[in-house]
């Protein structure tokens, strides 16, 4: 199979050949065309001034045949060796004063009258500002002197020679060309081989700005987004493995002892083992939220839904665990009433994690607001704000990254499994609508969630 750069290469040299050879062709024919109207402009001045002097001497055209042009009129044929050449055929007419031709060429026949509109179109000849006669053009094409010939042929080889080297040198531009244009897409073939191949290390020199730049920059945006997806994929494959780990290790140590006759078994063990078992319980559910919002097979069961009564229901579901805190939990909803069309259970949910995140970070004597404003015609703005520690900003455009903790010392706290936000996440872009987070280490965290009505 040909190459692209082979079939580059063979399109540029026959496109310049074609264009190289219409232009040699065209300056041929032109070059050949002007010189032999020089020609004829010389022939006619040699003609014009051989007449001019003969009627000066004469005083009238009489016996201008005999005495100028004695040889027959006739086309040159070729001579014989040691044979005197004949002179060239005469390729102009002349008429005198009257219009009669004197001097007969091509279809002027002796002593014919021309009309006013034939010798309209030739060249007067004026003597002592008198016209005794007019030159006409035949349109015979001249016959060319050996010295004129020899130089239109070298002309014309010129010509030749220099569109011949003008291919070859289009031929081996086309190649570098071709060879220049193709040399990022080897380079691309090679890494998209490389990467088949595992490797999602590859990153190629954008050379460029044009599309073949774009493509470049596009392989090194796809190579960087693959390798992150794919340590992210390592990393949450050992996220999980460890948050199953955890409780499976706690419930197999519990009744490893209970069977030996180690540990007797009551309430408060059994209860510890269920604890374990609903955190595997949750996070199984986690994980199947996910993946149903990664194959857009999350199902929303849609109802006009009012946003305060929303926002009270979550903030009733964490009033006991804030008390225990010590933190206090607003809810700020306005008079007017808000409502919006969304699966009120899925945004509890999702504001639900918001919430507990809140808890989880805010100190004794802290605030948790929760407020819905109407920002335009139809767009809800829903926040959840809290004065906790806040995030430091190289976490901020993680945080909703899977398995992703801003605080790694609370990978063991019991029922944190680190996809709370990813859900949420997943939940809010499921209705159509944003979430973004805006914090200050030492000041707070601001979650804004923008719904369409």
């Amino acid at each position: 199979m040909k190459s692209l750069s082979l079939k580059l290469t063979l399109a540029f040299f026959l496109v310049i050949l074609t264009v190289v050879g219409l232009v040699g062709v065209l300056t041929s024919q032109a070059t050949t065309r002007e010189f032999e109207t020089v020609v004829v402009e010389r022939i006619q001045d040699d003609f014009t001034a051989k007449v001019t002097a003969y009627y000066e001497e004469r005083g009238s055209w009489q016996e201008i045949m005999q005495n100028l042009f004695p040889r027959p009129i006739q086309p040159q044929q070729p001579s014989a060796p040691n044979q005197q050449p004949q002179p060239a055929p005469i390729i102009f007419a002349l008429a005198d004063e009257k219009g009669i031709i004197v001097v007969p060429a091509g279809d002027y026949r002796p002593k014919e009258r021309m009309s006013s509109a034939i010798l309209s179109e030739g060249t007067p000849l004026e003597i002592d500002g008198v016209v005794v006669g007019t030159i006409l053009q035949t349109g015979q094409t001249p016959e060319l002197s050996p010295t004129e010939q020899r130089y239109l042929d070298r002309t014309n080889q010129a010509l030749l020679l220099a569109t011949g080297a003008a291919a070859i040198i289009a031929l081996l531009l086309g190649g570098f060309l071709a060879r220049s244009l193709t040399r990022p897409i080897r380079a691309l073939t090679d890494a998209t081989r490389a990467v088949a191949g595992g490797d999602l290390t590859q990153k190629i020199p954008v050379r460029s700005q044009d599309e073949l730049g774009e493509l470049v920059t596009s392989f090194n945006q796809m190579s960087a987004n693959l390798a992150q997806a794919t340590q992210s994929r390592k990393q949450m494959t050992a996220d999980i493995a460890h948050d199953l780990g955890t409780p499976l290790t706690v419930l197999g140590g519990y009744l490893e002892a209970m069977q030996e006759g180690v540990l007797q078994v009551t309430p408060e063990r059994i209860e510890t083992m269920h604890t374990e078992i609903t955190h595997l319980q949750h996070l199984v559910r986690d994980l199947r939220t996910l993946s149903l919002a990664d194959t857009g097979q999350m199902s929303l069961n849609r109802n006009q839904v009012e946003t305060g009564m929303l926002l009270w229901r979550v903030a009733a579901s964490y009033e006991l665990a804030a008390e225990e805190k010590g933190v206090r939990i607003s809810v700020e909803a306005g008079d007017a009433p808000l409502s919006i069309q969304i699966d009120e259970e899925r945004m509890a949910q999702a504001l639900g994690n918001l919430v507990s995140n809140a808890l989880r970070y805010t100190p004794e004597d802290g605030v948790i607001t929760l407020s819905a404003l109407l920002i335009t015609e139809n767009q809800l703005l829903i926040t959840v704000l809290d004065t906790g520690t806040g995030i430091a900003p190289e976490d901020l455009s993680r945080i909703f990254e899977r398995f992703y903790r801003a605080d790694q010392a609370r990978n063991l706290v019991a029922g944190e499994s680190g996809l709370g936000l990813a859900i949420t996440r997943s939940i809010v872009e499921a209705h159509g609508g944003e979430i973004s987070v805006d914090s200050e280490v030492g000041q707070g965290t601001r979650f804004e969630i923008r719904l369409k009505l």
